[in-house]
């Protein structure tokens, strides 16, 4: 009859415990190294990258908005809220515009917009 859960040197076998053979410490040292290398200097980094950001606009961690966003008029459309759409919509004396959804709204607004450049290319 066997026993379960005794002692393994007493079951007949000649089961000694194993021997954990440990690493050398200087490849204990290299893992360390490169732990530091792959996780946390590319934390330090983004973290200095952010505050760099947040330290030369007071607060506001977007950078500022290029020329390009006041040069086009999509990229200028896009960036209103739709109380601005319709604004401008109204100042342009565009008809039905209350009842436009928003992209409805910004294609018609785009229309007008090239339009009356293009007739002021031409005068």
């Amino acid at each position: 009859m066997s026993k379960v859960g005794g002692d393994p040197s007493a079951s007949g076998g000649d089961l000694e415990p194993r021997r954990l053979h440990p690493l050398p410490r200087g490849l204990v040292e290299l893992y360390g190294l490169l732990a530091v290398l792959v996780v946390l200097v590319p934390e330090w980094l983004a973290s200095g990258a952010l505050q760099g950001l947040a330290g030369a606009r007071a607060g506001d961690l977007l950078p500022p908005s290029s020329q390009a966003w006041q040069r086009l008029p999509e990229l200028r459309l896009a960036s209103m809220s739709l109380a601005q759409l319709r604004l401008l919509a109204r100042s342009l004396r565009l008809p039905g515009y209350g009842r436009l959804r928003r992209d409805q709204l910004s294609a018609r607004l785009l229309r007008r917009l090239q339009r009356g450049q293009a007739r002021h290319k031409a005068l």
